[in-house]
């Protein structure tokens, strides 16, 4: 084991996950000074209702086997045992005090990284942890703050404009959008009949 790995975290319900989500977390451990990723499914939140959100466990297992042929990108359901709503201040202290050998990061999308500064606590994740970003179309501007802020890594990353939303609606509608999927998750989600 690597003592010391340095961990970039994924966040998203991944609902379900698409090539393009692939595609980020596999460039940011192969070009990046990641050891691994960890594609981390956010829990559904029990104060809201989404019927377009599919159980916590059905998201994991399409993870799990979209990542399958990659070993340095991981599953994880840390969140699930988590107090909710969750926040991602908490979830890194939480993965710290579990594995106190490991270095945590974040990974997001320069979309987020617009909205950051009205995030729980960012002042104690910036201060405290990495952030790498990849970019996205998206219209605003990034705060002042966070432009040329040493903890910010701005990664080059393939702009990927592929979502599940339009996945799920694409199903729904009856249309091919086998190659936006892993092989093995377009089989899961045909054979439970989701997303129709």
């Amino acid at each position: 084991m690597i003592v010391n790995k340095r961990i970039g975290l994924y966040f998203g319900t991944f609902n379900p996950i698409h090539v393009g989500h692939l595609t980020i977390a596999n460039y940011m451990v192969e070009f990046s000074d990641l050891d691994e990723v960890w594609m981390v499914v956010t829990p559904h939140n029990p104060h809201k209702k989404k019927s377009s959100l599919l159980d916590d466990n059905h998201r994991l297992t399409m993870v799990r086997i979209a990542l399958e042929d990659y070993p340095k990108l991981k599953a994880s359901k840390v969140e699930f045992d988590l107090e909710q709503p969750n926040y991602t201040v908490n979830t890194l202290i939480h993965l710290e005090e579990n594995y106190p050998d490991f270095t945590f990061c974040l990974i997001m999308g320069e979309d987020n990284l617009k909205s950051f500064h009205k995030w729980k606590n960012y002042e104690v994740i910036l201060e405290r942890y990495a952030i790498y970003v990849y970019p996205r179309v998206s219209g605003g501007k990034i705060e002042t703050q966070f432009s040329d802020h040493p903890a910010i890594h701005k990664v080059n990353a393939p702009i990927m404009e592929l979502s599940s939303t339009f996945i799920r609606k694409s199903i729904k509608a009856n249309k091919n959008i086998r190659p936006m999927l892993p092989d093995s998750v377009w089989t899961y989600i045909d054979e439970m009949n989701f997303y129709k």
